[in-house]
């Protein structure tokens, strides 16, 4: 069996295992993070009014944004009018904080809505931003069935912070807090 190290990960998986992503009638583990105060170590860049901007831990890519509703509901057509509008305002703060930061040559931006779409947390719906780059399908994937991911996650966030710190200023939403 070959390896890669990603440290990272444990930690993550420790956590889940003390708090489960979700349990039946309970909070989402989005709406978890989102009312902690902890917003660098639980990777959230940004909070609008409706939503919040996370970085994956399963990232498919360096980069990979999670776009959010604070409200916790499991269908896109469930979202409020004002929830579907800052939802899709944000991509293009996500699409715009990337290109800054990590200068990607394209973007994968969707939703797994269900769990027999993929969703990995199918009570919540979140929209997904992937930046792509050149060649980032490389021989891993398909030889080892591994996905390298270049750069550790606490790189990336602060590299993102940056960005937003350097193009919201112009912009009616608030910038997160840490």
């Amino acid at each position: 069996m070959k390896q890669l190290w990603s440290p990272w990960r444990s930690q993550h998986i420790e956590r889940v295992v003390e708090q489960p992503l979700s349990r039946p009638g309970e909070p989402s583990l989005f709406v978890r993070l989102a009312a902690e105060n902890r917003d660098e170590e639980n990777l959230i860049l940004w909070r609008g009014q409706h939503v919040f901007v996370i970085m994956n831990l399963y990232p498919y890519n360096n980069g990979h944004l999670m776009i959010v509703p604070y409200r916790q509901v499991a269908d896109y057509e469930a979202l409020t009018p004002e929830e579907q509008c800052e939802m899709a305002q944000t991509v293009a703060r996500c699409i715009r904080w990337l290109k800054y930061a990590l200068k990607p040559d394209g973007f994968n931006v969707g939703m797994n809505i269900g769990k027999v779409a993929g969703a990995g947390i199918p009570d919540h719906v979140h929209l997904h931003v992937v930046p792509r780059w050149e060649g980032d399908t490389n021989f891993m994937p398909t030889l080892a069935e591994v996905k390298v991911i270049p750069e550790a996650l606490r790189d990336t966030y602060r590299k993102l912070r940056a960005a937003i710190e350097a193009l919201e200023s112009d912009h009616e939403a608030p910038a997160t807090t840490s």
